[in-house]
């Protein structure tokens, strides 16, 4: 009986680091911009979910592009799918997107050490910024 609990007990603190690891992992965005500064705050963000400053998050069912275009141009970046779509109430009361369930994420690179992280509604993967519904911009972690 008493090897039972204290495996289980052993199982359930190996999920507990295992968590805990894969969260320390993701990189560190510092927000940037009014809105960033407003709404997300700084982000913590890898290939499996975006994390905000108020400890609420999104995870990512599946990398779904790894291209954008931007102002007409493509670029470089990470289009992920939203596991379960929502519009997370962020800092002061303000949604990530305020216009319905966020269903996908875009990051890409601005140069100078500068990420934008666009956020879209819509049931289709988005293809370029032309639909995005908000658009956040962070300095790049170190």
């Amino acid at each position: 009986m008493h090897k039972m609990v204290f495996g289980r007990a052993l199982g359930l603190l190996a999920v507990f680091l295992s968590t805990s690891v894969m969260a320390q992992e993701a990189d560190h965005y510092t927000a940037v911009s009014k809105t960033a500064m407003s709404i997300t705050g700084d982000v913590w963000m890898d290939d499996f979910s975006i994390t905000f400053q108020n400890d609420e998050s999104l995870e990512f069912s599946a990398l779904v592009a790894n291209h954008f275009v931007v102002d007409d141009k493509t670029v470089a970046a990470s289009v992920y799918r939203v596991k379960d779509p929502a519009d997370p109430e962020l800092q002061n009361g303000n949604q990530l997107c305020g216009n319905g369930a966020v269903s996908y994420v875009a990051s890409w690179a601005l140069g100078d050490g500068m990420t934008a992280i666009a956020v879209f509604t819509g049931k289709r993967a988005p293809k370029s910024d032309e639909d995005m519904c908000a658009l956040y911009t962070y300095e790049d972690p170190e």
